[in-house]
C-alpha cells in the first residue's frame, strides 16, 4: 500500500511528537546515579520486619545469596523482583522503588527526571533496563510511573507477580512477551496488563524507550 502526501506528514509529524516527548534519553539514562538505593531500601525494610534472610527467601522463592546479593547491590533487581519483594514485606513498591515522599503531587520537567536506578540479569552480569522515576516525590502514591530503556535481549527473563502494568512505547521498537502470544509494540503502542500473567519485554533490534506505569 503507497502513503499519500498527508499520511506521510501525518507519519511524520508523529513521530517527531515522541522525539520531542523522550528528548535526549539515552544520554541522560545512562548517567551515574543512586541504584543502590533500592537495594538499601529493601535491607532496612526487611529489618524493619525482624526478618532474617533466611526467612525472606522462604517467602519470596529467591534465594538467601540472591537477597544478600540484592541488599549488597551486586545485582540490581528487575521491577517484577521488587513488587515480589514488596508483597512479601507488606510494604509500598513505590517506597521500595523510589522512596515514600513528601508532597501531594509532582511536576516533573524533561531537564528534571529522578536520578536512574538499573536492573541487571540474575547474576548481575548484564544491564537489562534502566528507569528513571516520574513522580518520586509524592507520598502515598500508588502508582509508579517510570521511564524505561529497554536493551535488547534474545531470551528475556519472564516474570510473574502480583498487580497491574501499562507500558506506551516512545521510541524504538519493544518486543512483548504475554504468556504464549510475542507483540512488537512501535512507538505509538501501548499495552495493559495483569502481571499475574508471565510477561517479559525487551527493545527489539537495539534499545527501546518506553513509559511504565506500574500498580500493586
Amino acid at each position: 500500500m503507497t502513503m499519500t502526501d498527508d499520511q506521510k506528514k501525518g507519519t511524520s509529524a508523529s513521530l517527531d511528537y515522541f522525539d520531542t516527548l523522550t528528548g535526549d534519553i539515552s544520554g541522560g539514562i545512562e548517567t551515574p546515579g543512586p541504584s543502590e538505593d533500592v537495594g538499601e531500601r529493601i535491607a532496612a525494610i526487611r529489618k524493619e520486619r525482624g526478618l532474617s534472610l533466611e526467612k525472606l527467601s522462604e517467602m519470596t522463592g529467591f534465594s538467601v545469596d540472591t537477597l544478600s546479593a540484592i541488599e549488597n547491590n551486586t545485582i540490581q533487581p528487575q521491577l517484577g523482583t521488587i513488587m515480589r519483594l514488596s508483597k512479601a514485606l507488606d510494604s509500598a513498591l513505590t517506597r521500595l522503588i523510589s522512596g515514600q515522599g513528601t508532597k501531594s503531587y509532582e511536576i516533573t520537567r524533561r531537564g528534571e527526571r529522578k536520578p536512574i536506578s538499573r536492573s541487571t540479569s540474575g547474576k548481575g552480569q548484564k544491564k537489562l533496563y534502566s528507569y528513571q522515576g516520574l513522580a518520586a516525590d509524592v507520598h502515598g502514591r500508588n502508582m509508579e510511573p517510570l521511564l524505561v530503556e529497554l536493551e535488547p535481549e534474545e531470551v528475556p527473563e519472564v516474570s510473574v507477580h502480583e498487580g497491574e502494568e501499562f507500558i506506551f512505547v516512545l521510541s524504538g521498537t519493544a518486543l512483548l512477551r504475554i504468556g504464549e502470544e510475542s507483540f512488537d509494540l512501535e512507538p505509538g503502542d501501548s499495552a495493559y496488563y495483569l502481571s499475574t500473567t508471565p510477561h517479559a519485554i525487551c527493545g527489539k533490534d537495539g534499545k527501546a524507550t518506553i513509559l511504565a506505569v506500574l500498580y500493586e
